[in-house]
């Protein structure tokens, strides 16, 4: 069964726009090389040929893995979401206990993560470890590095 994975707009239509880009472009400068390195003669013995090919294999594999994300993909009602609990779409400031740093964090699907932006994966340990929690609550969180604890100081629509 495949899963449904939750988006903003923004995110739903970059997707699109990146699903767009590899069939037109991508597909056609693949194209391009395939026939560069056919011209340059035998088959059987052109390594730049074997490449090409190869290029394409993957480049068809990313368009139908985007394609399988997209079909899957549904737009996030972000009025619908309950600011009393973390959930997806959440912008979420928590404490780390144990040497008091603060952050601040939204969830957002896999594909729209981004740690410089502030956008954690609700897949990601820390994702997964504060979803469902209130503001207030205490979320030991298994990390590479150990456990962290954190407390949920806020809770709020991204």
């Amino acid at each position: 069964m495949a899963k449904i994975s939750y988006y903003t707009e923004e995110g739903l239509n970059r997707l699109k726009a990146e699903l767009n880009e590899m069939k037109t472009r991508g597909r056609t400068e693949i194209a391009r090389q395939i026939a560069e390195a056919r011209d340059k003669g035998d088959l059987s013995e052109n390594a730049e040929y074997d490449a090409a090919k190869d290029a394409q294999g993957l480049h068809e594999m990313k368009i139908s893995k985007l394609e399988e994300i997209l079909s899957n993909a549904r737009i996030l009602d972000e009025s619908s979401i309950d600011t009393s609990l973390v959930a997806v779409l959440s912008t979420v400031k928590i404490k780390n206990r144990k040497n008091g740093a603060e952050m601040s964090y939204t969830l957002v699907s896999e594909e729209e993560a981004d740690l410089k932006t502030g956008r954690i994966s609700v897949g990601s340990p820390i994702g997964k470890g504060l979803l469902g929690k209130k503001v207030g609550e205490m979320a030991e969180i298994k990390i590479p590095a150990g456990v962290v604890e954190f407390e949920v100081l806020e809770i709020s629509r991204s």
